[in-house]
């Protein structure tokens, strides 16, 4: 009975560190120069200085008979529209080597409101897109801290089953 709570308090921890939390649209499909464009973004503040803004951008060509060049560059940069602060601005990396999904991410030191631009470069042409995001802390605790707040309970019920077992074969 232990070493199966054990077991699945451990799968469980595990799980919760592989998740950060679902990106979101902050942008559909908006057209912009010879473009299509959607950005996602994962707005995590951090204090220790990690890049916890995570943004993907996609990319299609308006035209039907154009395709989006692997030369094609993306910029993404963020700028605190609730405080004074500089922009902080990141080239974007194609993800799996495809150009028309791009992934950047970038310092968002506080929580708050951001200006997102995303500046496009590419043999089509260039184009810009301007968004807002508000950044917010990763709440969810870690995941030892779990294990700490379950721990009492796992406790209580292993006291509670072996005084019900001692019942029990006290009545016998």
């Amino acid at each position: 009975m232990k070493a199966t709570v054990g077991a699945a308090l451990l799968l469980c921890a595990s799980t919760l560190a592989a998740h950060d939390g679902p990106p979101f649209p902050i942008v559909s499909d908006r057209i912009a120069g010879a473009y299509t464009i959607s950005i996602w973004t994962d707005p995590d503040a951090t204090d220790d200085g990690s890049a916890g803004g995570q943004f993907w951008v996609t990319l299609r060509a308006s035209a039907k008979a154009a395709a989006v060049s692997e030369a094609t560059r993306i910029r993404v940069a963020i700028r605190p529209l609730d405080r004074p602060g500089p922009e902080i601005a990141a080239a974007a990396a194609p993800v799996s080597g495809r150009a028309t999904n791009q992934f950047a991410a970038l310092v968002m030191d506080h929580e708050g409101l951001y200006a997102v631009r995303v500046e496009i470069a590419g043999p089509l042409g260039g184009a810009a897109i301007d968004a807002r995001v508000d950044a917010t802390y990763d709440l969810r605790p870690p995941p030892y801290m779990i294990a700490w707040y379950v721990a009492p309970f796992v406790v209580v019920a292993a006291l509670w089953t072996r005084l019900l077992l001692r019942r029990r074969a006290g009545a016998r």
